[in-house]
């Protein structure tokens, strides 16, 4: 099982929506598909589910 660490951490781009490597993000913010300047990273939503 991969560690936090390990995996690969990746950007989303908000016009287009491909995904952007971070180590693309280090040398340049734009995305390389469409120009945006505009990348965010994706995150979870936690779900609590409540038991009776």
């Amino acid at each position: 099982m991969a560690t936090k660490k390990q995996e690969e951490k990746t950007y989303k781009c908000f016009d287009c929506g491909k995904q952007v490597k971070s180590e693309y993000v280090r040398k340049r913010i734009r995305c390389p598909y469409c120009g945006s300047k505009i990348l965010y990273k994706e995150r979870n939503v936690a779900v609590t589910v409540k038991v009776e």
